[in-house]
């Protein structure tokens, strides 16, 4: 079988757990934004970025650990309709600009882990998913998708007010982060396993450039 990658663009959602939101929320009004943002924030992942399953992340220009973004991907098809939906690593270099991240901060090559393959399905099948964490072995996060400030229905309903959503386009639901407001690390050498019930796993290694 032939990995799965995108056909479409990639989207992904900053701000979209409660507690990350909560943390940032005092400096939403300070300069230069003044106010929470209303609509959904968005970001690109450029095709660059597509990891296939079986494929390690190469870890380049003194990058020496990456934030790992266990997240659902929204599989778009005809009529702007979620047709299926995967398990991705939306990997990043830490970083500290919640609204918008430079673009070599996440668009790096290979930077946006994928399954095997894409799961079938409707939005409310995914309503109440926990997506686990792995790092060699240990659970190192657990995703709740109860914790979405916008759950998926809103956050394609918001979306959907100022874009069109493609056949083949994948929608990212956002990544939560730990308690302390970073999100759990890899580096050289770690394999980072991405799962839940129903769904095919993301299993990546990070390794040093050939």
């Amino acid at each position: 079988m032939t990995p799965w990658t995108p056909s479409g663009t990639v989207y992904g959602t900053l701000l979209n757990f409660r507690r990350e939101w909560d943390m940032w929320s005092p400096r939403m009004a300070q300069d230069p934004h003044k106010a929470p943002p209303k609509a959904p924030v968005l970001y690109v992942k450029s095709a660059n970025t597509f990891c296939p399953a079986g494929q390690d992340l190469l870890l380049q220009d003194g990058v020496n650990e990456v934030d790992i973004g266990a997240t659902l991907g929204l599989v778009m098809g005809a009529q702007a309709q979620v047709v299926g939906a995967a398990l991705l690593n939306d990997w990043s270099v830490p970083h500290t600009s919640y609204y918008r991240p430079p673009v070599k901060f996440r668009c790096r090559d290979g930077f946006l882990g994928l399954p095997q393959q894409i799961t079938p399905g409707q939005v409310k099948d995914w309503a109440t998913l926990q997506i686990a964490v792995r790092r060699n072995g240990e659970l190192v996060q657990s995703v709740d998708l109860h914790q979405l400030m916008r759950d998926v229905p809103k956050l394609l309903a918001d979306v959907g007010e100022f874009m069109t959503l493609q056949p083949g386009d994948v929608l990212m639901v956002g990544t939560d982060c730990l308690a302390d407001g970073t999100r759990p690390r890899a580096r050289a050498g770690d394999q980072v396993e991405i799962s839940a019930h129903g769904f095919a796993s993301v299993v990546t290694t990070a390794g040093g450039a050939a």
